[in-house]
């Protein structure tokens, strides 16, 4: 088993920024993959951005440039900078970690204002 803790989320301003942070322990593997989903309300869950163990990252063409992904292997923790948030950013953002089975963080709301 894997267990992933994710840092608040929050309400910010449109053109703001913000971090989210998650963290696995368990019986973790040194080959996988880490990343984070969103869904809003009414819409399909969707990828928002991945990081292997080995630093390849992937982006959905909504987030690319304006979302950074990162990680730490040795704290087996993700990294999302999100900035030049907008509103259509608002959803529920999912942790997730993927080596032979994928495991799920419980979901942090990140709300952009107008």
């Amino acid at each position: 088993q894997v267990q992933l803790v994710e840092s608040e989320g929050g309400l910010v301003q449109a053109g703001g920024s913000l971090r989210l942070t998650c963290a696995a322990s368990g019986n973790t593997r040194s080959i996988n993959i880490m990343g984070w989903y969103r869904q809003a309300p009414g819409k399909q869950r969707e990828l928002v951005a991945s990081i292997s163990s080995g630093g390849n990252t992937n982006y959905a063409d909504s987030v690319q440039g304006r979302f950074t992904i990162s990680r730490d292997n040795v704290k087996n923790t993700v990294y999302l900078q999100m900035a030049s948030l907008k509103p259509e950013d608002t959803a529920v953002y999912y942790c997730y970690y993927h080596d032979i089975l994928t495991y799920w963080g419980q979901g942090t709301q990140v709300t952009v204002s107008s």
